[in-house]
């Protein structure tokens, strides 16, 4: 499938049919569509230069893996898995563990995008002007073309792949890094779990992956216990433990680059910072919340919003969660793209940090793997990284406009996305018309 299908399926829910509409509203759909890529500038055709030379470089995938398995780590016995989302058309990331008798050994393995996508070459022109992909319900405008996006550079199941790995070593005790090691590999997924069935996974134990998903989530638990206790904003207490996995891993190996390209190689890059809220701003948010009915703000953690907020969460009535959420993003600024990584990230609380392990959807992960791998930093990095951060926020505008769309003619959104879209010429067959 390619994002230029009309039905654009984007998935379908395990044991549910793809939502049925008429040829009628189909073309509404459309229509709304095409009136905001042009307001918000966003691509959805690929120039056939681009499409081309896409083609040429992934018509040999197989070959191409061979050619490279000298100049890269063989990591195809290690055992290695993807979790994501039921509706997932790109595999960005894979994780393997082994415990050690100093704590953990964890990859994180991303795919390697930038061994088909590199300055020379007119897909990095491209995706330089898209800043990442946009995500519709049952709708998707790639970064890349779809056959790098959705296949050659996809970590699917019982394939062979390119990748960049993280590799880790982890103390038991702080969980501090006691060593990064950052190289070009060569993996081979043994499955693809979605975060259904990872938790189908954590608790059977004659499942395959019972016993490394466990220990992921033994680690990553830990991470984020101590994440919460230095001060890490989490507005989403009550996430799943495949969520948590998946979230701490890639958060660890993110903040691994982003320490190697500031400290250890004094490299500008396209980090990520996030502004704090001014103290009144805070202070209104918090008051908001303590006026919530059954809500109470810890008394000793008020010194902290954060940890103040973490805390309220944690106690709160479920019906209260979602309105304490609004009172903090009412006042959170907007986290953006910097070359130079102080101010830090507010909502983590970390001094520093960058994205890395999603380079077949952000061009701010695709630019910071040439620059990890080459020490080269890309020309005008300063204007790329305020043009990535434009490109996001059009394309979340974009997202809830058409979801507004959606909900005004009748369809629900999560399930559009979840199921995807079939058109009948039929009206009587749709389950839903104008």
């Amino acid at each position: 499938m390619t994002d230029r299908d009309e039905q654009a399926y984007a998935g379908t829910a395990e044991g549910q049919g793809p939502v049925v509409i008429d040829e009628e509203l189909a073309r509404h759909l459309a229509n709304k569509r095409e009136e905001l890529f042009e307001e918000f500038d966003i691509r959805d055709e690929f120039p056939n230069e681009v499409l081309e030379e896409a083609e040429e470089r992934a018509k040999d995938p197989e070959g191409d893996i061979e050619t490279e398995l000298d100049d890269r780590k063989d990591l195809r016995e290690l055992t290695t898995w993807t979790t994501d989302p039921a509706d997932a058309q790109d595999f960005d990331d894979a994780i393997s563990i082994e415990r050690t008798d100093e704590g953990y050994r964890l990859w994180v393995h991303i795919a390697d995008v930038t061994h088909y996508v590199n300055p020379e070459t007119a897909m990095w022109e491209e995706a330089q002007k898209r800043g990442n992909t946009v995500y519709l319900p049952g709708y998707t405008m790639h970064m890349l073309p779809p056959i790098l996006a959705e296949t050659v550079c996809s970590l699917v199941p019982n394939e062979d792949r390119l990748a960049h790995t993280v590799e880790m070593h982890i103390n038991g005790e702080t969980l501090s890094h006691e060593s990064i090691d950052i190289y070009k590999s060569v993996i081979h997924s043994d499955a693809r779990l979605t975060y259904n069935e990872c938790e189908e996974a954590l608790d059977d134990e004659s499942h395959d992956l019972h016993e490394k998903n466990t220990l992921a989530y033994e680690l990553a638990e830990r991470l984020h216990e101590q994440r919460k206790e230095d001060g890490s904003l989490v507005l989403n207490p009550k996430r799943d433990r495949a969520h948590t996995i998946i979230e701490e891993c890639m958060l660890k190996a993110n903040k691994a680059v982003t320490h190697t390209l500031q400290w250890d190689r004094g490299l500008e890059a396209m980090f990520r910072v996030h502004p704090q809220p001014t103290p009144d701003e805070w202070d209104e948010a918090l008051r908001e919340i303590q006026d919530l009915e059954g809500v109470s703000i810890p008394g000793n953690t008020w010194d902290d919003p954060r940890k103040a907020v973490n805390a309220t969460l944690e106690e709160a009535p479920g019906r209260q969660l979602n309105k304490i959420q609004w009172a903090v993003m009412k006042v959170m600024p907007r986290a953006k793209y910097m070359s130079d990584p102080f101010g830090g990230h507010h909502a983590l609380n970390f001094e520093i940090y960058g994205h890395f392990t999603s380079p077949i959807r952000r061009l701010s992960d695709l630019v910071n793997h040439w620059i990890i791998y080459t020490n080269e930093v890309p020309e005008g990095i300063a204007d790329l990284c305020d043009h990535a951060s434009d490109k996001q926020k059009d394309a979340e505008t974009c997202e809830r406009q058409y979801k507004k769309f959606l909900e005004e003619v009748g369809l629900d959104p999560h399930a559009v996305n979840n199921r995807g879209i079939e058109v009948v010429e039929d009206p009587e067959d749709a389950d839903y018309t104008v």
